[in-house]
C-alpha cells in the first residue's frame, strides 16, 4: 500500500462535519494543507475551531451544487447531510448536493487533475436481500420513497464518479461507508447512537423502532478515517467502491442496553413504529478493504468507542447553549 510522502494540497467537502472535522484533523497530522469546504448546513465551525489558526488550514463557507474553482492535489467529497432527519428536510436540495455536488467536484478534478474520493454509503444497498453485503450486489432500493433523495442520490454519484473515470481518465476512489459514529455527532440528528446516549444521559425514555431486532454494524470514527485515508493512498487500478465499516453485528435492543449500562441511567424502552423503508440488516463484508488497504480492519470495539462518544455528549449537555 502507497502511504502519503510529500505534502499535498487537500481539499475536504464537507468538513466542518462529523466525519470531515476527523478527516482535517488526521490530514494535518500528516503534514498537508487543507482546504475545508462547508455550507454548515449540518457541519458547524465548532468542529473545526480547534483548527482556527492552524498555518495549513483554511476553512471555506461554500455550496458544492455551486462550481468551485481551487488549485489541489486531492479532493474527498464528503459533502452531503447523512442522517434521514436532516436529509428528509430538504429532499431537493440533498439530492441535488448529492448529484451537482458530484458533478462540480468531478469537474474541479477534471481541470487540477486531482484524485478524488467519494464518500458513498451503504444505503446504496437499500434494503438489502442479501447479508451481510457485498460490493457486486446492486441493492434493493425505493426510487420513490422518503429517503430515496439520499439512496438514489448517492447511487447516481458512484455513477457519475465511474462514467468520469472511464470517459476522462479521472483518478478516482469510491467507499461505501457504513454506520459510523464518535464524537462531533451532531446531537439532534436523529441516528440510533447520538439518540440513544442523549436519551439515557438526559434520563428519557429510550425510544426503539419496531420490535428492535433490526441490525446494524458500528464503525468508530479514527477507524473509519484510517480507511478512507487508505484508500486515497491506494493506486490507481484500485478505484472501488470498496466497503468501510465494522462487520461486528448488534440490535437495537442490544445497543439500547449497552447505553443504558455504560452511562448508568434509569431511562425505559419505549416502542415506536418503524419508519418507511427502514433496513431490517446492514452489516459489511470488508474483504475486499482488508485486501487492498493494506489489511485494515477495525480496532476499537463498541464499548470503547462508545464510552468516548458518550463523554462527548456528556460535556456537550453541561453547557448552557446545549438544547
Amino acid at each position: 500500500m502507497r502511504q502519503y510522502n510529500a505534502s499535498k494540497r487537500i481539499l475536504v467537502t464537507g468538513g466542518a462535519g462529523f466525519l470531515g472535522s476527523h478527516l482535517c484533523d488526521r490530514l494535518l497530522e500528516q503534514g498537508h494543507d487543507v482546504l475545508c469546504v462547508d455550507n454548515f448546513f449540518t457541519g458547524t465551525k465548532r468542529n473545526v475551531e480547534h483548527l482556527h489558526g492552524h498555518p495549513r488550514f483554511e476553512l471555506m463557507r461554500h455550496d458544492v451544487t455551486f462550481p468551485l474553482y481551487v488549485e489541489v492535489d486531492e479532493i474527498f467529497n464528503l459533502a452531503c447531510p447523512a442522517s434521514p432527519i436532516h436529509y428528509q428536510h430538504d429532499p431537493v436540495q440533498t439530492t441535488k448536493t448529492s448529484v451537482h455536488g458530484a458533478i462540480n467536484m468531478l469537474g474541479l478534478a477534471k481541470r487540477v487533475r486531482a484524485k478524488i474520493l467519494q464518500a458513498s454509503t451503504s444505503e446504496v444497498y437499500g434494503d438489502p436481500e442479501i447479508h451481510p453485503q457485498v460490493e457486486e450486489y446492486w441493492g434493493r432500493v425505493n426510487p420513490i420513497g422518503i429517503r430515496s433523495c439520499y439512496d438514489e442520490g448517492k447511487r447516481c454519484a458512484e455513477t457519475l464518479f465511474f462514467d468520469y473515470h472511464r470517459q476522462h481518465k479521472l483518478r478516482i476512489k469510491v467507499v461505501r461507508i457504513f454506520n459510523t459514529y464518535g464524537p462531533r455527532m451532531h446531537m439532534n440528528d436523529g441516528r440510533v447512537v447520538s439518540n440513544f446516549i442523549v436519551q439515557a444521559l438526559k434520563g428519557q425514555d429510550i425510544t426503539i423502532y419496531g420490535d428492535g431486532q433490526q441490525t446494524r454494524s458500528f464503525c468508530y470514527v479514527d477507524d473509519l478515517v484510517d480507511a478512507m485515508l487508505r484508500m486515497m493512498a491506494t493506486g490507481d487500478e484500485v478505484p472501488g467502491p470498496i466497503n468501510i465499516g465494522n462487520p461486528g453485528e448488534f440490535s437495537m435492543l442490544d445497543l439500547a442496553n449497552k447505553v443504558i449500562e455504560l452511562t448508568g441511567s434509569k431511562s425505559k424502552l419505549v416502542r415506536m413504529p418503524l419508519p418507511a423503508d427502514d433496513p431490517k440488516q446492514r452489516r459489511p463484508d470488508i474483504t475486499v478493504a482488508q485486501k487492498e488497504l493494506g489489511g485494515w480492519t477495525p480496532r476499537t470495539q463498541l464499548d470503547e468507542g462508545l464510552k468516548k462518544t458518550i463523554a462527548y455528549f456528556d460535556k456537550l449537555l453541561s453547557e448552557p447553549s446545549a438544547t
